[in-house]
């Protein structure tokens, strides 16, 4: 199991878009929260500052990250907190024995602080990555393939769990199983993802067995897809879940 960061173990989206909206406002490139959002969502601050500078045609000044790095320092600090249900999640993949780990396109400052923040900084304790770590961050499939090889697993084995579209794209591209996890992105957003799902509650019974998901909280391209139908379609494709991921 691979998850993601932002959005997925810690609900930091929203911060993450605060930040950025009034870093880039401050340096006269003025975007709301939400316009943050939609364009940075699971991108690098490589890429984000790429994307502003192309769309602007004025460069960022040099220091760009490290504002952006120490405002969004200070809303994890006060604000940020586990995603709802994320902690049952991961309790439940500690007590079944199923490895499990996070590659991020954060710097490793946020994260680690993030994860302290949150308390959950044991859960990941030595299995984590971060923007720093490898060469090109997502879309590119490079930390997923980090995270599967220092996991010592392949990655046709491994199940990932994301929330934006670079993220998705990025697992695709590593040869990884996807569920898309929608609770604030878009579902259309993640129509790559094998599965799409809106309640982290919802995790557990669709890795791990049981007859306990809804039916209306997993949807994908066609409708809405009963449980059951997601655990087989995972469980077929990687050979069961007793691999590390």
């Amino acid at each position: 199991m691979i998850f993601d960061n932002d959005g997925v173990v810690v609900d930091s989206e929203p911060l993450a878009s605060v930040a950025t909206s009034q870093v880039l406002t401050a340096l006269g490139h003025p975007m709301t929260p939400a316009e943050c959002d939609s364009a940075f969502r699971g991108i690098s601050l490589p890429t984000t500052r790429r994307i502003v500078e192309q769309g602007s045609g004025r460069p960022l000044p040099p220091d760009f990250e490290d504002r952006y790095v120490a405002r969004v320092a200070e809303l994890i600090a006060s604000e940020l907190r586990p995603v709802p249900g994320v902690v049952a999640v991961l309790d439940l993949l500690d007590a079944a024995g199923q490895p499990y780990c996070m590659a991020s396109s954060s710097r490793r400052q946020v994260i680690s602080l993030a994860l302290r923040t949150t308390g959950l900084a044991e859960h990941f304790a030595g299995r984590w990555w971060g923007a720093e770590d490898v060469a090109a961050a997502k879309p590119a499939p490079d930390l997923f393939l980090l995270a599967a090889s220092s996991m010592g697993t392949r990655p046709m084995d491994c199940v990932v769990v994301e929330d934006s579209a670079a993220g998705v794209q990025a697992a695709r591209s590593a040869n990884m199983t996807v569920l898309g996890f929608a609770a604030r992105t878009p579902p259309e957003e993640l129509h790559l993802a094998d599965q799409i799902f809106t309640d982290m509650d919802q995790l557990p019974a669709l890795l791990l067995g049981g007859e306990s998901a809804p039916a209306q909280v997993v949807v994908d391209q066609g409708g809405q897809v009963p449980g059951h139908a997601v655990r087989r379609r995972v469980h077929g494709e990687v050979g069961g879940l007793g691999h590390p991921g």
